[in-house]
């Protein structure tokens, strides 16, 4: 446990990672409190240097997390709706926006919104008992929190539709196989391939790795011809930076760098 963790959120920093574990059982649903204590989490890790990497994953074996508790809707209520899905887009547009690389270790069901929170992320591992989906239209609702949007860019429209629209339930092999997450491994071990991954990430400058990120996902927002300007640009802007000189220095020298993440 470190002083970042909070109510619903257990944070233990690993070297420069931060392992951040939902902690509402049964299930991991959000509530308002949790969404927010995420979203706030991610800004404070953004002003620390010497974090590089945010692994998220649930208590146990049997939920990643379940979404969004349904009794917060039971009475219909627009207001309650309005302001659920604001604080639902506020952290989960906060996490894609991480600076650093953040990966998902998907320990068992990822449903509506807790899948939408690993869509957020970079990077997902799923455990091979893992079970995905966003059932929200079999309840009249829908994925409000970024899945209509960020499950398209994964796997394309036809699997989204069928997600969405027919309601499909994914197990860990399909979501493989879709691209819906990137490594499958054995039951329990999810957590432990994720901090391995981050450890890579921890290998490379992450001032460069923060401009790479920014880079890739601006494929979502603009077209490749005015994105590659950018990409040009942004490597002439390393060069303000003192991990630049330490990398090159490094290399030249036959040594590993060490990073000042400025």
């Amino acid at each position: 446990m470190s002083d970042y963790s909070s109510q619903f959120l257990r944070v233990e920093v690993i070297a420069h990672t931060a392992v951040v574990t939902f902690n509402n059982p049964p299930a991991h649903t959000w509530t308002a409190q949790s969404l927010a204590d995420l979203r706030d989490l991610v800004l404070v890790l953004n002003e620390d240097k010497n974090i590089y990497a945010l692994v998220l994953t649930g208590d146990g074996a049997k939920f990643f997390s379940a979404g969004a508790d349904l009794n917060i809707f039971a009475g219909g209520d627009k207001q309650v709706a309005a302001d659920m899905s604001d604080i639902f887009g506020q952290a989960f547009e906060t996490l894609s926006a991480f600076r650093g690389v953040s990966i998902s270790a998907i320990n068992g069901y990822a449903m509506g919104g807790g899948l939408e929170v690993a869509l957020a992320c970079d990077i997902r591992i799923a455990e091979e008992h893992a079970v995905m989906a966003l059932p929200e239209a079999s309840v009249g609702l829908l994925p409000c929190a970024g899945g209509t949007q960020n499950l398209a860019i994964l796997v394309g429209e036809g699997w989204t539709k069928r997600m969405i629209l027919c309601g499909e339930r994914i197990n860990a092999e399909k979501a493989l196989a879709i691209k819906l997450v990137e490594e499958v491994v054995a039951q329990g071990d999810s957590k432990n391939a994720a901090i391995a991954l981050a450890e890579k990430v921890s290998r490379q400058s992450p001032v460069a790795v923060a401009a790479c990120k920014q880079l890739i996902q601006k494929n979502r927002v603009m077209p490749t011809a005015r994105a590659l300007p950018q990409e040009r640009q942004a490597f002439v802007e390393l060069f303000n930076s003192l991990d630049q000189k330490e990398g090159v220095q490094a290399f030249l020298d036959k040594r590993k760098p060490v990073w000042l993440n400025k």
